[in-house]
């Protein structure tokens, strides 16, 4: 299949849906598998993609015209925002800006001061500023800022070329 092919809306939303998909289940995959506890801003991170997973396969599902192309559209402009908020938390994380107060965890109300007690020695602090992992000297957060950049592009470009197909 050609590049041009490739960028028109059933195959788009194909290679939307997969790439995604991969990159979600990589990431809670380091969660869940390699114990790499996500941060207040990893979490938010992945909100993009639990919208953009049946965004895309509603628009894999539908029928050529325009609203396959409105679905790459919408695609596109929600992986801006996921670029966006991977931007921020590496920003974070390389000290270019300051994370939210509440990047270091949080919970519940004890009731007692040994309820509070037991709360802290259970808790793991997760810091927003420190990158668990980096690959190539980018954390998590790069890699996701530079996978949300290539699928807005992508998709942006494919509802360009589509027309509706």
């Amino acid at each position: 299949m050609s590049a041009a092919e490739l960028t028109r809306g059933r195959p788009a939303a194909t290679l939307v849906l997969a790439v995604a998909a991969a990159t979600i289940l990589g990431a809670l995959a380091s969660q869940h598998l390699f114990g790499l506890i996500p941060c207040k801003l990893c979490l938010e991170q992945r909100q993009p993609y639990y919208l953009g997973l049946p965004l895309a396969l509603a628009t894999l599902l539908a029928p050529p015209g325009s609203w396959r192309r409105l679905g790459l559209a919408l695609l596109a402009l929600l992986f801006v925002w996921s670029a966006a908020l991977a931007i921020n938390h590496a920003g974070v994380e390389w000290g270019f800006w300051l994370g939210p107060a509440d990047c270091a965890g949080g919970g519940a109300n004890p009731a007692s001061v040994g309820d509070l007690m037991a709360a802290i020695q259970r808790s793991r602090v997760v810091s927003c500023t420190e990158a668990a992992w980096r690959f190539l000297g980018l954390s998590l957060a790069g890699w996701n800022a530079l996978i949300s950049l290539g699928l807005a592009l992508f998709a942006a470009q494919a509802a360009w070329r589509s027309g509706g197909r």
